[in-house]
């Protein structure tokens, strides 16, 4: 591999680790501080909550101005963030600055993931982008199992302020990455010339693009019953294996730690080897599914188990056809508007499959809720198919009459 596209893999993998670190330590040190589940699910809901609401206006800015300068302003902005969080906490105590520390970070990541999205298509010439995909989702994975490992281990060292400025080093060293990789590529960007307004404008021309691109609302309809899945398996995983199976909590962490090995070998998988969009999408949703209704139907741990790789392996494959399809449909001058607006309308379903759960688990069990999600998935994917992909005669961007639309 090239030595600019491994310091831009480097830069991803930390920043991920990063924030993950960052992600973990919140509600675990306001659980430890306050001894109340809900004041740590309410500053989980706090610093959550603004990622996914700040991905239309991230995709706007990406398209307005030079996506390096915002990923570095990104990475700089969050160290800088976790030196001022931790300044206030000496001086003034609490662990309010924390919280807000991991909200504002939350944005400032969502800024991040934009940028390396709206990068990616145009620094990457010696691979396909599936390839490039693949890789990227295996930096990003690894730094999101290692994330809360490396979280943990620290935490038994130092006190959480501590940590914080171990995240700060981290996201120095990821913009270290970057400008290393951007040193050796060289590359500049298109910057296209973009209407003033970054609020309602750029939302009027994604979803026009939403409305005008049937593969657009086929990837979302799919994508809404992905998240379904994913979002009731993150759920009620800890319930199903101690609670349903009585299994130890070594065992639960040893199905995390086996979903991130399956994850990770098929995304090395898809780097080596060519597969044409449709059969990835054609074999991640159905596999998503199935891991669904085996978890939902089984009767021992070990069914459960093989349910549930299935699922958080499959999902990363769906993720690469999703964000193939996306690249090929839509225009590069509105392309982070529009797939700000997508990630949004995707992630919403997890939230979502969280409040069925809290709703419906007392009352049905969660196998039944897991069941019911798994057959409102499968609905979902026979409308994309048979409605969305009736009407998806392939229109790449430029055939678009929306891409000149201001």
């Amino acid at each position: 591999m090239r030595k600019d596209y491994l310091a831009f893999f480097i830069s991803l993998f930390l920043s991920r680790l990063a924030d993950q670190i960052l992600l973990f330590i919140v509600p675990l040190v306001v659980f430890q501080t306050t001894s109340s589940a809900s004041w740590a699910g309410l500053a989980f809901f706090v610093e959550s909550l603004p990622r996914f609401l700040a991905f239309p206006v991230c995709g706007a800015l990406c398209d307005k101005f030079s996506p390096i300068r915002i990923l570095h302003i990104s990475q700089v902005c969050r160290a800088l963030l976790c030196g001022l969080a931790v300044a206030l906490y000496v001086l003034f105590g609490g662990i309010a600055w924390l919280v807000v520390l991991s909200a504002l970070c939350g944005v400032l990541t969502t800024q991040g993931i934009m940028a390396r999205e709206v990068l990616m298509p145009h620094i990457f010439q010696h691979y396909s982008y599936t390839r490039t995909l693949s890789y990227s989702q295996i930096a990003d994975q690894t730094g999101l199992v290692l994330g809360p490992l490396a979280a943990a281990l620290l935490l038994e060292v130092w006190a959480w302020h501590w940590v914080v400025l171990w995240v700060a080093g981290l996201f120095l060293l990821a913009d270290l990455a970057m400008r290393v990789w951007h040193r050796f590529s060289r590359i500049t960007l298109e910057v296209f010339e973009q209407h003033r307004d970054i609020w309602l404008q750029p939302l009027r021309i994604a979803f026009g693009h939403i409305r005008e691109q049937p593969e657009l609302k086929k990837i979302i309809t799919l994508a809404v019953g992905v998240n379904l899945i994913v979002g009731v398996t993150l759920a009620t995983s800890a319930a199903m294996v101690i609670g349903q199976f009585s299994a130890s909590k070594d065992v639960y962490a040893g199905l995390q730690a086996a979903g991130a090995v399956i994850t990770i070998m098929i995304l090395f998988f898809l780097a080596r080897v060519v597969l044409q969009l449709r059969v990835l999408g054609g074999v991640a949703y159905p596999m998503i599914a199935a891991g669904a209704f085996i978890c939902a139907l089984g009767s021992s741990l070990g069914t459960y188990v093989a349910g549930f790789l299935l699922i958080v392996g499959f999902d990363k494959m769906f993720n690469v056809y999703m964000r193939s399809i996306r690249q090929r449909v839509i225009a590069p001058r509105d392309f982070g508007k529009t797939v700000g607006v997508i990630t949004l309308l995707n992630n919403l379903s997890q939230p979502l499959a969280g409040l069925l759960v809290a709703l419906l688990a007392a009352p049905l069990g969660a196998q039944r809720v897991i069941l019911l999600l798994a057959v409102l998935t499968t609905l979902l994917g026979v409308v994309a198919v048979c409605w969305f992909g009736k009407a998806a005669k392939w229109r790449p961007w430029k055939n678009t009459r929306l891409r000149n639309a201001r």
